[in-house]
C-alpha cells in the first residue's frame, strides 16, 4: 500500500475527529445572545400577552426562536436584532402611549416609523453611490476591495436597520392610533415594500459576507432603489404612508406568518435577477477575453443559485401558508383565483430553474437571462395582478 494514501487517510481520518458539531461550535455570545432573545420575549408577553391570542403567542415564540437560529448562522445578525429592539424600545418610550408626542424631537427626526422609513430610504441611495464608485475604483486599481465598498456594506446595514425599527415603532403607532385595532405592519402595499427592503437588503449582506461578492453591491441597491423611488411616489400620491385599519379579509394571525415568508421568497428572487444582469456582463467580458471588474460568471451564477433554492424554499412555504390561509377564510384551499394563479406561475417557474441547473446540468447565460426575466414574472405576480386584474385578493391595489 502507497504509505502516502495511507497518510491522507489518516490525516483526513483526525480531521472528521476534530470536527464539532453544531451546539459545540456555540460561544458564551451564542448563548448569551440567546439568553437576551428569550428575555425579550417574555418581557413581550408580559408586557402586551393581553393583547395576543394563543396562536399570537406561538408567533412570538416562534419568532423568538428564529431570531437566536438566524443570530446563531449569521453573527453579524446579533447585533442587528439586538439594537433594532434597542432602537424600537427607545422609541416607544418616547411615545410613553400618546401618539401626539410624534413631534418629539427624536421621534420627529429619527424613530418615529416615518422618520426612521426616511433614513431607510435615504441610506440605500448612498449606499448606491458608494458600491459604484467602490467597484469603479477596484478596477482602476486592480484591488478586490476597498474603503469606499466597505462605507456601502455600512450604509446597507443602517438602512435594514433604520427599515427594520421603523416596522417595529409603526406597529406600536398601529395601537395608539386605534387600540382596538393595532396590527402588524404588513397589511398593505407600503408596509411590505419596505419589509422587502429590509429582507433583500440582509440576504445580501449575508451573501456579500460570504462570498466577497462587495463589487456585486451595486446591481442589488439598484433595483432596491427604484423600489425606493415607487416607496416615495406611493407615500406622497397617495398617503399610502398613513396607518389605517384591518380590512376584514386580512384579521387574521396567518398574515402574520404568511406575508414575511413570502417576501423573503420575493427578495430572494429580485436580488437574483440583479446577479443575473451582472453574470451575463461577465460572461461577455470573459467570451470577449477583457479583463473584467466582475467576479467570475461561475462565481457569481452560484450565488444566484443559492438565493433562488432559499427563495425557493420560503415562496414555497409561503404558497402553503396562503393555501391554509384560503381554506381558514373561504373554506377552500385553491380556488384559481388571478393572484393564486400567478403565484403557481412563479413557483413554476423557479421550480423548473432549479431542475435544469441540478439535474440537467445547465449553466451560464440561458440561466441567467431565466433569471432576469424571472423578475417580470414575480413583479408581475406580486403588483401587476393588483393593477390589472380582479379576485379574491383585490384589496391589495395601488
Amino acid at each position: 500500500m502507497n504509505p502516502t494514501i495511507k497518510s491522507t487517510d489518516k490525516a483526513a481520518q483526525h480531521i472528521l475527529l476534530e470536527q464539532k458539531t453544531f451546539l459545540r461550535r456555540l460561544n458564551g455570545w451564542d448563548w448569551g445572545f440567546a439568553l437576551i432573545m428569550t428575555m425579550v420575549a417574555v418581557f413581550s408577553q408580559l408586557h402586551v400577552g393581553h393583547n395576543m391570542d394563543i396562536y399570537e403567542i406561538a408567533i412570538l415564540w416562534s419568532s423568538c426562536a428564529a431570531s437566536i437560529l438566524l443570530g446563531w448562522f449569521f453573527k453579524p445578525l446579533r447585533i442587528f436584532i439586538i439594537i433594532s429592539i434597542l432602537l424600537a424600545y427607545i422609541g416607544v418610550t418616547f411615545y410613553n402611549g400618546d401618539i401626539t408626542h410624534a413631534d418629539h424631537f427624536v421621534l420627529k427626526y429619527f424613530l418615529s416609523s416615518q422618520s426612521a422609513i426616511m433614513w431607510q430610504c435615504a441610506t440605500i441611495f448612498l449606499g448606491l453611490i458608494c458600491y459604484i464608485a467602490g467597484a469603479l475604483l477596484t478596477r482602476k486599481n486592480q484591488a478586490p476591495t476597498n474603503t469606499l465598498l466597505g462605507i456601502a456594506s455600512v450604509l446597507t446595514w443602517i438602512s435594514a436597520l433604520a427599515g427594520f425599527t421603523g416596522l417595529l415603532v409603526r406597529w406600536h403607532e398601529s395601537y395608539l392610533l386605534r387600540p382596538d385595532a393595532g396590527h402588524i405592519p404588513v397589511s398593505n402595499l407600503y408596509e411590505v415594500f419596505i419589509l422587502f427592503l429590509v429582507i433583500t437588503a440582509l440576504m445580501y449582506l449575508y451573501y456579500e459576507s460570504k462570498f466577497a461578492i462587495q463589487k456585486l453591491g451595486g446591481f442589488v441597491l439598484s433595483f432596491m432603489a427604484v423600489v425606493v423611488m415607487f416607496v416615495l411616489w406611493y407615500s406622497l400620491s397617495r398617503e399610502a404612508h398613513a396607518i389605517q385599519p384591518l380590512i376584514p379579509a386580512l384579521q387574521s394571525w396567518w398574515m402574520k406568518i404568511h406575508v414575511p415568508a413570502n417576501f423573503i421568497g420575493y427578495g430572494a428572487f429580485c436580488m437574483s435577477a440583479m446577479l443575473g444582469i451582472a453574470e451575463l456582463l461577465a460572461i461577455r467580458n470573459e467570451a470577449a477575453g477583457k479583463k473584467s471588474w466582475l467576479p467570475e460568471s461561475q462565481a457569481i451564477e452560484e450565488v444566484m443559485y443559492k438565493a433562488i433554492a432559499v427563495g425557493f424554499l420560503f415562496f414555497t412555504i409561503a404558497t402553503i401558508l396562503g393555501a391554509l390561509w384560503a381554506a381558514d377564510a373561504w373554506g377552500r384551499y385553491w380556488s384559481w383565483d388571478p393572484k393564486e394563479t400567478w403565484a403557481f406561475i412563479v413557483w413554476l417557474n423557479y421550480a423548473v430553474w432549479l431542475h435544469l441547473r441540478l439535474v440537467a446540468g445547465w449553466r451560464g447565460k440561458v440561466l441567467a437571462w431565466w433569471a432576469v426575466i424571472g423578475l417580470f414574472i414575480t413583479a408581475f405576480a406580486f403588483i401587476g395582478v393588483n393593477m390589472f386584474l380582479s379576485g379574491l385578493h383585490s384589496y391589495g391595489e395601488l
